[in-house]
């Protein structure tokens, strides 16, 4: 029983629903799916259908495009595409937030898998730019995330407000998770931490990539691993002695290296349990995954 995990496989691109089918079985494995594998519903059947077949255990948690109502689709907005999203997955036996944490006993156990939902609140900004001048903020540069035109947050009366609702139940659940004194495997789409956010093209996208209200998580919960995609960058960090994922697939043009080095979506998938040993210090300098 090992654990893996990849995110933002955006099928809706042909390259990547291609780089899909090559997915091989992994009898009594289990495979995390931290969100953005689509926008539509038979994005989703496609990837949940191909996850199951290939995995005894999946894991998923929305990213923002799973959130998307698009236009003259006739889909629910924000909760209610969300609640549509959950049906679908549970009815392929997909562990989602809203279902009980699994103990897993598998090599890199015991540890409790925590699938998150939490969303942004704006808050990953400088200092000196208020919520109120946020967007115009990002707008300096000619940074404005398609969210802002499809990702609703009915029927809360703002993404802010919808995602402090988020960050409080989970707090709680996950409190409740960690006072076993089992390890937790923490799953977000969003990162924890505002540092672990480098986009370097587009810097003030920050903005769409969480909340500061997670930053101790980690700690507080008593995680081993926690588990992003969004960002689209891979990588693996060590902070306080906690292994941080960025797991992403992404566009084809930004997995392009990692093909021409001779990986296929097997090759992207990234270990999660048993994983690599800590290092001594408990941190380690970033390690880049451009090319796996």
């Amino acid at each position: 029983m090992r654990l893996y995990a990849i995110g933002d496989l955006h099928v809706g691109h042909k390259q990547n629903r291609e780089a899909l089918e090559e997915l091989t079985p992994h009898p009594g494995d289990g495979l995390i799916l931290c969100g953005d594998i689509g926008e539509t519903m038979p994005h989703l059947t496609l990837v949940f259908e191909t996850a199951t077949a290939c995995f005894d255990y999946v894991f998923w948690v929305p990213g923002n495009h799973e959130l998307y109502t698009m236009p003259d689709s006739r889909q629910p907005q924000g909760e209610g595409k969300y609640q549509e999203c959950l049906a679908l997955a549970r009815s392929f036996g997909i562990l989602t937030p809203e279902d009980p944490y699994m103990r897993w006993e598998g090599e890199g156990g015991p540890c409790i898998i925590a699938p998150i939902f939490t969303l942004y609140d704006y808050s990953f900004r400088p200092a000196h730019v208020s919520r109120e001048g946020a967007l115009a903020w990002a707008e300096e540069e000619n940074i404005m995330a398609t969210d802002e035109a499809l990702l609703h947050p009915d029927p809360y009366p703002s993404r802010d407000a919808w995602c402090d609702k988020l960050v409080s139940r989970t707090e709680e659940r996950l409190q409740e998770a960690a006072a076993n004194g089992i390890p937790l495997i923490i799953i977000n789409h969003w990162p924890l931490r505002e540092d672990l956010v480098f986009i370097p093209l587009i810097p003030r996208f920050s903005l769409w990539c969480g909340t500061k209200k997670t930053e101790d998580w980690h700690l507080r919960f008593k995680a081993k691993v926690v588990i992003n995609g969004h960002l689209h960058v891979r990588r693996t960090d060590w902070i306080d002695g906690v292994r941080f994922e960025e797991c992403s697939l992404g566009y084809p043009r930004q997995w392009v290296d990692a093909k021409a080095s001779g990986l296929d979506i097997n090759g992207l998938l990234r270990e999660i349990l048993p994983g690599p040993p800590a290092p001594l210090s408990g941190n380690a300098p970033t390690q880049w995954r451009r090319w796996g």
